[in-house]
């Protein structure tokens, strides 16, 4: 698809990986509708778009854990008098703790943030999403969606449930192009706002996502796999290897993912 003019609504744009992908777009003049937490972290984002893109940007902070702020996107996005042509759905949070050792509240935590805020913001848009003629939908998922992994119970279930999701919204809707971005270990700040057990911050940088790839790289891919209408894009190094050990060598997998830290 042709990104210029287009307007991209992005969630988790304030950092991380939905920054980057606002910038690709950007630079490839698509108007962008910015969406995250921390209105001054949005900020920034939007006057680079707007500085040294020269594309038109908004934000609007949200949390996909409470529906009324995306009840308010819904009105501020129908204020603008605009169709969404794409939509970015990035935002989430990461876990690190064992199943028996997370308390319930968590794993409906991410499950809300992860999952079904984004189902809930798409079923909001139903009515411009089923007149429009080519709506792409970025997700960004995991390779943890692929498969289970330790200490990441709930965020592998919630990364499988989008999985379901969405490419079962696609068989219903020809128009709807869903592209699944599938990373692995990208260098972001994601493993600091992960969750343990007992809801407090992981709040450390684990070494394998430190040493992930970059994100801008990972964001440029991801913008061109959706460019193609591709519906699967792996995003990673070494560690992708793990999604082919798992589809062909099960046994293997589960030797190596028991061994291989998770951290």
């Amino acid at each position: 698809m042709e990104f210029k003019g287009k307007t991209a609504l992005i969630t988790g744009a304030a950092s991380g990986i939905g920054e980057a992908i606002s910038y690709q777009l950007a630079k490839r003049g698509t108007n962008v509708i910015l969406t995250g937490l921390g209105p001054e972290a949005l900020d920034k984002v939007k006057n680079k778009c707007i500085t040294e893109y020269g594309v038109k940007a908004e934000s609007m902070e949200i949390n996909l854990a409470d529906t009324s702020t995306l009840d308010n996107l819904f009105d501020f996005v129908n204020s603008l008098h605009v169709n969404i042509d794409i939509f970015i759905l990035n935002a989430g949070i990461s876990q690190r703790a064992k199943v028996f050792e997370t308390d319930f509240s968590v794993d409906k935590k991410i499950m809300d943030i992860d999952y079904f805020g984004s189902v809930y913001l798409i079923k909001k848009f139903k009515d411009m999403l089923m007149a429009s003629k080519y709506t792409a939908i970025g997700v960004t998922v995991s390779i943890s969606g692929l498969f289970g992994y330790p200490l990441r119970s709930a965020y592998c279930a919630s990364k499988h449930a989008l999985f379901g999701f969405f490419e079962s919204l696609e068989l219903e809707n020809p128009n709807l192009h869903v592209t699944f971005m599938i990373p692995g270990r990208v260098n972001t700040q994601i493993s600091k706002s992960a969750m343990l057990g007992n809801g407090e911050k992981y709040d450390k940088m684990d070494p394998g996502q430190a040493h992930g790839i970059d994100v801008n790289k990972c964001a440029e891919k991801a913008v061109k796999a959706i460019a193609k209408g591709k519906h699967r894009k792996l995003l990673g190094s070494t560690e992708l290897l793990m999604v082919y050990i798992h589809k062909y060598f099960l046994g293997l997998y589960y030797k190596l993912a028991r061994k291989v830290s998770a951290v």
